[in-house]
């Protein structure tokens, strides 16, 4: 038995080691585009999973960001190219942002190096925002990111409450939480002896809007009540 909770790139790499040991996976990108199950109903074979489809959640990202931050002209969007949970993530986050008037220059970040360009770029654009793609390697330098965000004072959303607590200004996206538990239920339901081909693909229904008080000041922004009402959790 094998839980691949890692993202894409280990479960399509337990997928490869082995035909026959059941896989759980958790992912943020579409599990049939990236190879993971020719269908989430029926995913047939030794893998099935939890998804929360990523990049279906920029559009809502954006208009939170226009609450919170006024009269964005520019917003810069940073996506991994070496991650499938990139795919779809900048023509859906172009389309929203167009319909609000922005204009959005994405800048692919891979590496620890291109995520303090990324930041000196988007200062030297004078851009408004900045928009944190969803991805495992760019969660797992969270700290990087957001000290990079404050030192450039650039209002900055990010797509996991784990920025956040690590001083980020607000974040919109799936409880990571709520997705391990779904995986650990179909785990469960496997190991009672359930075919995992037979158990439909999850989906994470549980999102988080997170604000954190402390950057907001910082910022010199004003939470609007509206948005204050809808926050699950506020870091002072």
């Amino acid at each position: 038995m094998i839980a691949a909770v890692g993202g894409n790139n280990s479960a399509l790499a337990a997928k490869a080691a082995t035909a026959t040991i059941p896989i759980v996976f958790t992912s943020g990108a579409d599990p049939i585009k990236v190879g993971l199950v020719t269908s989430l109903n029926q995913p047939g074979g030794h893998v099935t999973g939890v998804s929360w489809f990523g990049a279906e959640l920029g559009p809502k990202r954006l208009g939170l960001l226009a609450e919170l931050v006024p009269h964005i002209a520019l917003a810069v969007l940073l996506v991994n190219p070496n991650s499938p949970e990139t795919a779809g993530q900048p023509e859906t986050v172009r389309q929203a942002a167009g319909a609000l008037g922005w204009r959005l220059q994405v800048i692919q970040v891979g590496s620890e190096n291109e995520i303090d360009t990324a930041f000196a770029d988007a200062k030297r654009q004078q851009a408004d925002a900045v928009v944190v793609g969803a991805d495992p390697f760019l969660i797992s330098r969270r700290e990087q990111i957001v000290m990079q965000a404050s030192r450039h004072a650039i209002p900055t959303i990010y797509p996991d409450r784990e920025y956040v607590t690590a001083g980020g200004l607000i974040s919109y996206g799936n409880s990571i939480q709520d997705s391990y538990r779904r995986a650990g239920v179909q785990t469960g339901r496997i190991l009672r002896g359930a075919k995992p081909g037979d158990l439909p693909v999850d989906r994470s229904t549980k999102f988080e809007l997170v604000i954190n008080l402390s950057s907001v000041k910082a910022l010199g922004l004003t939470i609007p009540d509206k948005l204050l009402v809808a926050a699950d959790e506020v870091i002072e």
